[in-house]
């Protein structure tokens, strides 16, 4: 009767009659129907409408589907024609998804994405981006119910590191002195414990390496100056700066993580007291403080010093001198950053709280022990607040409950991803669960689930934007107004409520995360400008604030801006950070930093640091604050800018567009 169809890229094909009974019969077999000499009757009524209608003409195969709807509805079979329906929208997605991604690839090709700021240019990296490209769409399109792929591609919500949804799992708190102890194997054979302290800091590099090709966060030591401080009794000053040395150097230059990054790394330290774990910490900080062999400032790793007081934190306390001397380094490298182990929300723990750069922070635990090694995040999501806010039209009873709408939904998606992730099995993670590094994974065998190991692990709602969220619902945001400040804490209370019923509810350890919103920051705003227009003080910047900051551009005082930020941190049990901006390295005024840190303690932070340019040439070596375009001493362009980014310390120019315009905005709190 017919002898060609015209598909949607506009070639012509030979028409086969026999794929509209396939796919009449697929349908009515997803009903429950099982009858194909209906599916072939009804496939002739098509053809007879497609004759009455396209006689001699060409016609295509979208024309060809609303046929099969109109015939299988007038005919009665309402449910066959909505299962029809329904597929006929899958498969269009699914083309949609393959159409966005070859786009995605040509534009990959071209210039690797900048959502990562420490993401390369290189050949490797390119494979990278195609490959989670890919990733990402198979997940939105085959794997998410509906409602959720749909609430991430609107923007409601962020699924982070989505091209990995199935697959693995964020970061870990990495056991460091029981590898080391009992030696491990990465894959070609055994790796027998360390002697001497140049081996043992050899082996940590290749941990975190190893650990990091098996996820995609961070990857972090809880406690390093415990679990390297055996191995320092033998060494001599001099051995153990050249051990911390050569540490920094290879996480500064071991491109593993997938072939186009070095791994995401951080230590903490700073409380413990026995002499060889303090001659761990100052070496460790003074190769850090010297660089790289030009002098260059370490992107990694990032150092964590735990501030305790008793400990480090006053003149007589056994590593006071260690603490002065963190602050001296910050003063010049941008880390250490500090974490409070006196706050209100951590001081139970003693010294045991460890953070990520990242902000992650992983502690309390309904399924098992409450310890920081072994354990990390499984997953975080992120909640897009101003949009919530945008459409709440200042009603804040509409507000609060397309809040709480937004919040369920995040957790039903994060359980969903559990249940994903809960059916990888040890082989799967050969590094991580194949040598034992996760809580309760030491029972485990290569062909077992990982479930009873990932039960101790965290599943996190972020949220990013409060500035913005306030601004729309109030006119102000809360470094501008009182009020504001007071709604934006019951705000952020409401959702960390939401989060501990939701720990009730699934018995797993849902937490609330302050997002480290970096290509985010620029996607959120970006579809509400889309959707909503231009609003004032809400959709008129390039990017929306990170998680409870105040914004880089409001003119504050440092001291009111930890006054104001510092309530937020109790709330936000997943992670927290806070910084303040100076204008340049206050390398010579470590006195002003201390006071900064002391009074972020007072305010009841868990985790912060300080922010201030950090500029090189590359051509004279000269370290600086370099305004122009051109070094001052030398007159090379090959500057090298480095700034902190989400937690991590990145160069600019691998900062995206968004992030970049947060940057020019940034005022100095001083």
């Amino acid at each position: 009767m017919f002898k060609t169809v015209q598909k949607r890229d506009g070639r012509e094909v030979p028409f086969d009659e026999t794929k509209i009974t396939d796919a009449i019969f697929k349908a009515a077999r997803a009903v429950g129907g099982e009858d194909r000499q209906t599916a072939m009757e009804l496939t002739i009524e098509v053809l007879k409408l497609l004759k009455k209608q396209y006689n001699g003409k060409t016609f295509g195969v979208e024309d060809v589907q609303d046929i099969v709807e109109k015939v299988l509805i007038e005919a009665g079979h309402a449910r066959t024609a909505k299962a029809y329906i329904l597929y006929r929208a899958r498969r269009t997605r699914i083309r949609e998804a393959k159409g966005d991604l070859m786009d995605a690839v040509e534009e990959i090709l071209e210039e690797t994405n900048r959502e990562n700021a420490n993401i390369s240019n290189s050949p490797s990296a390119k494979m990278l981006q195609i490959a989670s490209a890919a990733s990402r769409k198979y997940y939105l399109t085959r794997l998410l119910p509906e409602e959720m792929s749909q609430a991430h591609s609107r923007g409601d919500i962020h699924i982070h590191d989505l091209d990995f949804y199935g697959k693995t799992l964020t970061c870990l708190q990495i056991p460091l002195n029981k590898l080391l102890t009992e030696g491990f194997n990465t894959g070609h054979g055994y790796i027998r414990p360390p002697k001497r302290l140049g081996t043992a800091t050899a082996l940590a590099t290749i941990i975190l390496q190893s650990s990091q090709n098996d996820m995609h966060g961070g990857q972090s030591f809880a406690f390093f100056d415990r679990d390297i401080a055996p191995y320092v009794a033998d060494a001599s000053d001099f051995e153990t700066y050249q051990a911390m040395e050569a540490l920094i150097y290879n996480l500064n230059s071991m491109h593993s993580r997938a072939g186009a990054q070095v791994p995401f790394s951080s230590l903490n330290i700073g409380t413990e007291t026995s002499e060889p774990a303090r001659r761990v910490v100052k070496n460790l900080l003074l190769a850090y403080e010297a660089g790289l062999g030009k002098g260059e400032n370490p992107i990694f790793p990032n150092i964590i010093f735990r501030v305790k007081e008793g400990i480090n934190l006053d003149p007589g306390d056994p590593n006071y001198d260690l603490f002065q001397l963190a602050i001296r380094v910050a003063s010049k490298r941008l880390n250490p950053t500090f974490s409070f182990m006196d706050s209100s929300f951590n001081s139970q723990y003693g010294s045991q709280v460890s953070y990520m750069g990242c902000r992650t922070r992983v502690m309390a635990n309904r399924r098992g022990p409450e310890v920081t090694d072994c354990r990390g995040n499984l997953s975080f999501t992120t909640i897009n607040l101003p949009r919530v806010a945008i459409k709440a039209e200042r009603n804040l009873d509409d507000f609060y409950r397309g809040l709480s709408g937004v919040m369920d939904l995040a957790i039903r998606q994060l359980y969903h991803r559990y249940t994903v992730q809960a059916k990888l099995r040890v082989k799967d993670m050969p590094f991580i669960m194949g040598q034992k590094l996760y809580l309760d994974s030491e029972g485990l065998k290569p062909d077992d689930l990982i479930e009873e190991a990932i039960k101790h692990g965290t599943l996190s709602v972020g949220f990013i934007g409060l500035a913005e969220a306030l601004t729309a619902l109030t006119g102000r945001n809360h470094g501008e107004d009182e009020e504001a400040q007071a709604l934006g804490q019951e705000i952020v209370a409401f959702m960390r409520s939401i989060i501990d019923e939701a720990c009730e509810k699934y018995n797993l350890n849902y937490t609330l995360l302050a997002t480290p919103a970096e290509g985010l920051s620029g996607r959120f705003v970006g579809l509400d400008c889309k959707e909503f227009g231009l609003i004032p003080g809400v959709t008129t910047k390039e990017y929306y604030t990170n998680s409870f900051h105040i914004p880089v551009d409001q003119p504050i005082s440092a001291y009111d801006k930890i006054k104001l930020e510092g309530p937020y941190h109790k709330y936000c049990n997943a992670g927290h950070i806070s910084y303040v901006e100076m204008a340049s390295p206050p390398v010579h005024n470590p006195e002003a930093v201390e006071a900064i840190i002391r009074h972020m303690r007072e305010c009841d932070m868990g985790y912060g640091g300080i922010n201030f340019p950090v500029d090189f040439c590359t051509n004279c070596s000269l370290l600086s604050v370099i305004n122009e375009d051109t070094c001052p001493r030398c007159g090379s362009a090959a500057i090298s800018r480095v700034r902190r980014i989400t937690g991590y310390l990145s160069t600019t120019d691998r900062f995206n567009d968004s992030k970049l315009s947060e940057l020019r905005n940034r005022l100095t709190h001083m």
